[in-house]
C-alpha cells in the first residue's frame, strides 16, 4: 500500500468550511480599497532573486535562512517572493508606472519564506499590501494609518490591535547610530545571545528586534535611535505625530521598533495584538524613499504597509468565539457584484440575495 501524502509542512489547505470567511475578508479588503481609490496589481510568485538581495537586504533573516530559493533549467537563480513590495516596485519600474506619477496601489496574494512554522506563522502566508509612489511628507503617511484603522472598524477588530511608530532617520543618521550601537553592544558582548552575536557583525539594528526575553534589559539600556536624527527627521515625525494627534488616533512611539528590511527611512509603523501570542503583529510597514533608486528606477518617495491575511483571520475568528459563537460582521455586496459575500457559511435560513438585508444579520442580538 503506497504512502499517503500529506501537504509541505507549514503549508496548509483552506477547506470548504473555512473559504467563506476568506473571501468575505478577501471582499472586505477589495472594497476598502476601492473606496479609497487605489488600484490592485498582481506580480509573479516567483522572481529573480537578485531582486530580493538588493531591497531586502543580504544580512536579513529572510535572505540567508527564509527564502525559497532555486536555479531553473538555464541556471538562473530564482526564488519564491518572501514579500510583495519588492515584486511591487520592480514591475512600477519595469512598466514605467513610477516616473513622475503618483501610483495608490494594492496586493494581495501568497508569500512564502522557510520558518519554523507556529500558530499565525507558516511558511506559505498571504498577504495584504498597500504601496503609495510619489508622495513625500507625512500626510501619506497618515492617510494610510487612517485607512488601517477604518479597516479594523470594518473588520469588528478595533480594539484589539494597538499603534505603535517610530522614525529610522535617514542612511547617513542610521550610520552613525549604527556605530554608537556596535560600541554598545562590543562592551556587553558577554550577554548577547548567539543570534544577537551574529547580527552584530552585519546588522546590528536588528538586534533591538531581538524576540529573546533575556535581551529586552540589554537592549533597554542601549542608546536611543532618536539621539542620532537631524533636524529635517525630526521635523517629519513631529508632523505625523500632529496628524495623528488631530485624528485622535492613540499610538506609542517605540524607540526599539526598527522593521525587518534594510530599505526603510523615516517613519515605520506597527499595528499589534495581544490575542496572537508570539506572533502579534498584524500589519506593519513605513517609509522606504530610496527602494525604487536602489532597483533601477528614478529617485521616487514611497510608502506602504503589509497584513498578515491568517492573522486577521485568527482575530475574527477569536471574536466570534468571544461573543458566544455570533457571526461576523455583517456581510456587504462589493458595488461590483451581483451577491453578497456570505459571513456566515452554513448558518443561512436561505442563500444571499442581492440589495437584501441579510437574515442573520437582523438576528443579531
Amino acid at each position: 500500500m503506497s504512502q499517503t501524502l500529506q501537504s509541505v509542512r507549514g503549508m496548509h489547505d483552506l477547506l470548504p468550511e473555512q473559504t467563506p470567511l476568506w473571501q468575505w475578508l478577501e471582499a472586505q479588503l477589495a472594497d476598502h480599497m476601492r473606496r479609497y481609490g487605489y488600484a490592485e496589481i498582481r506580480t509573479p510568485v516567483v522572481e529573480k532573486t537578485e531582486l530580493f538581495k538588493r531591497s531586502i537586504g543580504d544580512v536579513t533573516d529572510i535572505v540567508e535562512k527564509e527564502m525559497y530559493t532555486f536555479e531553473d533549467r538555464n541556471g538562473e537563480s530564482l526564488s519564491l517572493r518572501p514579500e510583495g513590495t519588492a515584486g511591487c516596485v520592480r514591475a512600477g519600474i519595469q512598466h514605467g508606472l513610477l516616473h513622475n506619477q503618483v501610483q495608490r496601489l494594492w496586493y494581495m496574494g501568497p508569500m512564502y519564506r522557510h520558518e519554523r512554522p507556529q500558530k499565525g506563522r507558516y511558511r506559505e502566508f498571504r498577504q495584504f499590501g498597500v504601496e503609495v509612489f510619489g508622495l513625500p511628507g507625512p500626510h501619506i503617511e497618515a492617510e494610510l494609518i487612517l485607512l488601517c484603522r477604518r479597516l479594523w472598524r470594518a473588520l469588528g477588530l478595533e480594539g484589539q490591535v494597538r499603534l505603535e511608530i517610530n522614525c529610522l532617520g535617514q542612511a547617513e543618521e542610521r550610520a552613525r547610530y549604527r556605530d554608537a550601537l556596535v560600541a554598545y553592544f562590543e562592551a556587553h558582548r558577554d550577554a548577547l545571545d548567539e543570534d544577537s552575536r551574529r547580527r552584530l557583525e552585519r546588522n546590528p539594528l536588528r538586534i533591538l528586534d531581538s524576540k529573546n526575553p533575556a535581551m529586552r534589559p540589554l537592549i533597554a539600556g542601549a542608546p536611543r535611535l532618536e539621539e542620532a536624527l537631524g533636524e529635517a527627521s525630526r521635523a517629519h515625525f513631529d508632523a505625523l505625530r500632529r496628524l495623528l494627534d488631530a485624528a485622535d488616533v492613540p499610538y506609542t512611539v517605540n524607540p526599539h521598533l526598527v522593521r525587518g528590511l534594510d530599505y526603510y527611512n523615516l517613519t515605520v509603523f506597527e499595528w499589534i495584538t495581544d490575542a496572537l501570542g508570539a506572533q502579534g503583529t498584524v500589519c506593519a510597514g513605513g517609509r522606504y524613499d530610496g527602494l525604487v533608486a536602489q532597483l533601477g528606477g528614478s529617485p521616487t518617495p514611497a510608502v506602504g504597509f503589509a497584513a498578515g491575511l491568517e492573522r486577521l483571520v485568527a482575530l475574527i475568528e477569536g471574536r466570534a468565539r468571544r461573543r458566544r459563537g455570533r457571526p461576523w460582521p455583517a456581510c456587504s455586496p462589493p458595488a461590483t457584484t451581483t451577491a453578497a459575500v456570505c459571513a456566515w457559511p452554513r448558518r443561512c435560513a436561505r442563500p444571499c440575495r442581492p440589495r437584501r438585508s441579510c437574515i442573520m444579520a437582523a438576528r443579531r442580538a
